[in-house]
C-alpha cells in the first residue's frame, strides 16, 4: 500500500471539502430570505392544525399573511379569541372582537319529514349521489342527503348525520368552513353564535312543491317577514333569510311559521 497515495487522496478530500463548505457558505449568505422574527413568534401560538378555515393553506401561510397585514390577528377560528389576544401582543396591536360562528345546517328534512322518492342503495357520499338520478331517495332536491359527506370533512367531530340530517355541535364547531366548502347543496352556512332564531330550510319551490316532498319546509307565506318590525326576515327566491345583523331575537317570526321551520 502506498502511504503517500493515500496522504495525498485524504489531502484532495478535505481541501474539495473546505472548498464545498465555503461556497455553500458564501451560497446561503447571498440567497438567504430573511425570515421577520413575528412570523416565527406567531407561527408558534397557531394550534396548527392546518384545516383552511381561515382561508390560507395552513398555519404557515396564515403566519405569513398575518405579519405582512394581508390577514387579522384573530383570523384563526381554531384557535378562536384567547389565540387572537397573544397574535395581537406580538403584532402590537388590539385583537378585535369579532363574534364567534359557527356552522348551521339549513334543513329539517328528516326521515319522517321528508318523502322518499325510492330506496337508495349506493356510495355514501353526497357529492357522488347528486349525479345519479333524482339525485338520492329524498323527493326534495334543496334537503340534506344525508350521507355524511360534511361529517367526514370536520375534523373537530362537530357535525353528525342525526335521522337523515347534518347537525352541527355549536360547542365543538370552530367555523373552519370545511363542512360549508364540501356540501354539494350548499345548504351549510357560518351563523353568529349568539343567533336565537334560524331558518331551517333552503327550498326555492313554491308551498304547495315543497308540501309535496317535505312537511317541514317553508312555503314562502310571508307571514314571518309581516311580523318583524326590525325589517330582519326576507323572501329570497320563496325561501325566509334572516338578516343577523337585524335581528333582535323577538321571536315574532318563529312563533307566526305555520311550517315550524324557524327555531
Amino acid at each position: 500500500m502506498n502511504v503517500t497515495g493515500i496522504i495525498i487522496a485524504a489531502a484532495v478530500v478535505g481541501i474539495v471539502g473546505i472548498v464545498i463548505g465555503v461556497l455553500l457558505g458564501i451560497a446561503s449568505e447571498k440567497f438567504k430570505v430573511e425570515v421577520d422574527e413575528r412570523e416565527e413568534l406567531v407561527r408558534a401560538e397557531l394550534p396548527g392544525n392546518n384545516c383552511g378555515g381561515c382561508g390560507y393553506a395552513g398555519c404557515d401561510a396564515l403566519a405569513k399573511a398575518i405579519v405582512e397585514g394581508k390577514a387579522a390577528v384573530n383570523q384563526c377560528p381554531v384557535g378562536g379569541a384567547p389565540v387572537g389576544e397573544k397574535i395581537a401582543a406580538i403584532m402590537g396591536v388590539e385583537a378585535s372582537t369579532a363574534e364567534k360562528m359557527v356552522a348551521f345546517v339549513k334543513c329539517k328534512g328528516t326521515c319522517d319529514k321528508a318523502n322518499v322518492q325510492y330506496n337508495y342503495y349506493g356510495i355514501e357520499d353526497c357529492n357522488k349521489i347528486t349525479v345519479v338520478p333524482g339525485a338520492g331517495d329524498k323527493a326534495c332536491s334543496y334537503g340534506c342527503l344525508g350521507s355524511g359527506s360534511c361529517v367526514k370533512a370536520c375534523q373537530f367531530d362537530a357535525i353528525h348525520i342525526v335521522d337523515g340530517v347534518a347537525v352541527v355541535d355549536k360547542e365543538k364547531c370552530v367555523a373552519c368552513g370545511q363542512c360549508v366548502a364540501v356540501c354539494p347543496r350548499h345548504l351549510i352556512e357560518l351563523v353568529p353564535y349568539k343567533a336565537k332564531h334560524l331558518v331551517q330550510c333552503n327550498s326555492h319551490d313554491k308551498g304547495a312543491d315543497v308540501k309535496k316532498k317535505c312537511d317541514a319546509g317553508c312555503i314562502g307565506c310571508t307571514l314571518c317577514t309581516k311580523q318583524c318590525e326590525f325589517d330582519a326576515i326576507h323572501m329570497d327566491n320563496n325561501v325566509a333569510v334572516i338578516d343577523y345583523a337585524k335581528c333582535t331575537g323577538c321571536g315574532k317570526c318563529a312563533e307566526k311559521c305555520p311550517s315550524k321551520v324557524i327555531l
